[in-house]
This record gives C-alpha cells, sequence and structure tokens, in this order.
C-alpha cells in the first residue's frame, strides 16, 4: 500500500498527494493544519524518521499554520503552538501553553498541568510524555513545552493535532476560568471542581449541594427533570451534585465545595432512577463520580447536544398539589438559570408533525404561510 507521506533522499523534501515539502531553515517542516487530513500518522513518523537519520539529529519538527489556507505560505507563514515531532524514533504532539500566573513555582506547576492532563489523555488513547519550561525569563508570562505520546493506530496526523490543540484550550480554561460545557467536563475527571467556584450557574450548569433523595419517588422525579431540562435545551449541559450555590444579584454563583457521600452503588442507583423516570434514554449520557479517597466526593451528570428528532424527552409522573401522580408526564427544559415547561402548542405541533410523517409522508402545511 503507498504511503500517504514519505521522505524523498535524493531531494531531501517531503512528498504526499501532488505536492512535497522542503525543511525550512531553523524550523523543519511546516505544513497547514487541513494539510495533517491526507497523512497516516504512521507515514508521517516514518518520514520525519527518514529525514532524521539522514541529517543524523534526534529530532526533526513538523509545524502547523493555523488559518486561512488562501493565505498559507509554506516559507513565511508563522507555525501556531501545536507541533508533531519525532524524537528519538517516538513521534510526539507538542504544544506550548503560556502561563501568567504571578506566583511561578516551576516545582508544582507540571504537576497541575499532569494533573490535569492526564484523564483528558487517557481518553484520547495518549499520555503525556514530558513537560518543562522553554526559557526562563524569571518575569511571567512563562512558557511551557508539553510533549504528548499518542496511539497511531487507524490515527490520521490531524488527529493528533486536536488532541494538542484541545489539550491546549483546556489548560487555558482551567487558569483563566473561562469554561464551556466541554472543558468543565474534562475539568471535573481531572479532579479540578475547583475551578468552577466563582462561574455563575446557567444555561449549560446546574450544582447542587445534596444527592437527589433517591429513596423517594420525589427525588427520583427531580434529577430525571434535572436532566430533562437540559436534554431539551440546545447545548446540553452539566449536573454537578456536591458543590453549593450562592444566590446574588445577578443571578446565582457557584460558591464552594461540599462532597457527597460515594459507594460502590451510588452511579448505579442515579442511573435507575433516569432510567425509570426518562424517555427515551438521551444520547450518550455520562453519569460519572470523582471521589476524595475518604468515601466522598462529587458526582456529575454530563448530557451531550441531542438530536432534535429525539425531542421531547419526556420524565414519567409530576408532582401535583403536593403528591406524585404516576399516570402523568412532565416535559420542561432549561433557560438560563431555571426552567420552564414546554407549553402545549409546542408539544401538539411536534405530534401532529409526526402523524403527518405517518400517514402522508409528508410534513402538515404551517397554516401562517
Amino acid at each position: 500500500m503507498p504511503r500517504t507521506i514519505r521522505f524523498d533522499r535524493r531531494l531531501e523534501e517531503l512528498h504526499f498527494e501532488n505536492d512535497s515539502r522542503k525543511y525550512r531553515d531553523v524550523d523543519g517542516y511546516v505544513f497547514h493544519e487541513s494539510e495533517l487530513a491526507q497523512f497516516k500518522a504512521v507515514d508521517l513518523k516514518n518520514a520525519l524518521q527518514s529525514a532524521a537519520t539522514l541529517y543524523e539529529v534526534d529530532e526533526v519538527d513538523a509545524f502547523v499554520v493555523e488559518g486561512d489556507i488562501d493565505e498559507f505560505d509554506d516559507e513565511w507563514s508563522p507555525p501556531g503552538p501545536v507541533q508533531i515531532a519525532i524524537k528519538k524514533g517516538t513521534l510526539l504532539v507538542q504544544i506550548h501553553v503560556v502561563t501568567k500566573a504571578e506566583e511561578f513555582n516551576e516545582e508544582t506547576l507540571p504537576d497541575v498541568y499532569r494533573s490535569i492532563l492526564a484523564p483528558y489523555l487517557a481518553r484520547r488513547k495518549a499520555r503525556l510524555h514530558d513537560i518543562e519550561m522553554t526559557v526562563d525569563y524569571h518575569t511571567a508570562p512563562y512558557v511551557w513545552r508539553i510533549d504528548i505520546e499518542c496511539s497511531l493506530r487507524n490515527r490520521l496526523a490531524s488527529d493528533l493535532y486536536e488532541v494538542g490543540s484541545d489539550a491546549i484550550v483546556l489548560l487555558e480554561a482551567a487558569e483563566s476560568g473561562q469554561l464551556t460545557r466541554e472543558t468543565t467536563l474534562e475539568l471535573l475527571r481531572a479532579g479540578r471542581s475547583d475551578v468552577l467556584i466563582g462561574q455563575p450557574e446557567g444555561s449549560w450548569l446546574d450544582v447542587k449541594s445534596a444527592h437527589y433523595d433517591l429513596d423517594t419517588q420525589h427525588g427520583k422525579l427531580a434529577i430525571a427533570q434535572a436532566v430533562a431540562r437540559f436534554a431539551n435545551a440546545e447545548h446540553g449541559g452539566i449536573v454537578v451534585v456536591g458543590m453549593r450555590g450562592k444566590k446574588v444579584p445577578s443571578g446565582e454563583l457557584i460558591h464552594s465545595s461540599c462532597p457527597v457521600p460515594i459507594d460502590g452503588r451510588t452511579l448505579r442507583r442515579y442511573q435507575s432512577a433516569l432510567e425509570n423516570h426518562l424517555y427515551p434514554p438521551p444520547d450518550l449520557l455520562d453519569i460519572e463520580e470523582f471521589p476524595d479517597g475518604r468515601g466522598q466526593g462529587i458526582v456529575f451528570i454530563h448530557i451531550p447536544p441531542q438530536p432534535e428528532e429525539l425531542k421531547p424527552f419526556l420524565v414519567h409522573g409530576a408532582v401535583v398539589d403536593g403528591r406524585i401522580e404516576g399516570a402523568f408526564i412532565s416535559i420542561v427544559r432549561r433557560r438560563g438559570e431555571g426552567s420552564i415547561p414546554i407549553t402545549a402548542p409546542a408539544i401538539h405541533s411536534t405530534l401532529a408533525a409526526g402523524r403527518a410523517l405517518l400517514r402522508r409522508g409528508q410534513l402538515p402545511k404551517d397554516p401562517q404561510n
């Protein structure tokens, strides 16, 4: 099978499809990020290793340029913070992270980075290879180079680039506090729930200071409704159990951590409550825990954005005049820090559209048009 990229020893060039790339003085080889989808990771490794052997060096770098492909020039375009390199026979993703920490501690910061990255990298079939400060300026900002070793099996070079890019986003979010649903999930998995303190609850984040009372129907309905709110919303969300919110004039902020008891049955009880009271089951729903080693910790439920064809998500049962009515259903979705019921007209239009498709193979005409 022909290689997707190879090193031509005679011309001293990397060749791929109908293009080639010369070694750029000082920098190495330079690619645009869109080109990486053409190369198998293992082919890129072999090509760079061939160059390293010819030049009798331990390391050869492949820098990556981001931005508009029409403005890309492999001789002049400045590379971005992610590069791929062969180093002593190992293909590595190398990222550069700038920290603005006023109190710099060269001994402890690498451990912080390791703790944040380890669970993320494990899920991406990768591991942290090395981390070091590039230049000691003695004052902020400080630049760290982090080497990541990825599994190359059935991967493109673009997959490796994505691992590095997402790692940078995760570390920058941890320092700045500018969180997204995705980075928040990774930080929770890394045991860094402290980063959430001071953040607002909102359209994709909800915290609860104690477990839902899953011994009662009220508690089971409450967790089902909490998940349904995010499942019916546009962007999904995360429910965190083990953190306390505090009301402020602008809304509600996450105030502190308050770990909850965790045992071998905790996750299964949450799963059972949702399986029995929420329909349909949300796609790719995650229920996870991060124990603190003392029988306590946090539980978090991640609800990715759901396909529109699965909505609305229904909760079996409702509280009517303070009583549980098992024959009822409730439909709610998240808006800001609260929730709103899905209206009767919206429910009716969804049902009418589905029936029209079943009966006539087409949607009913909008009477307004």
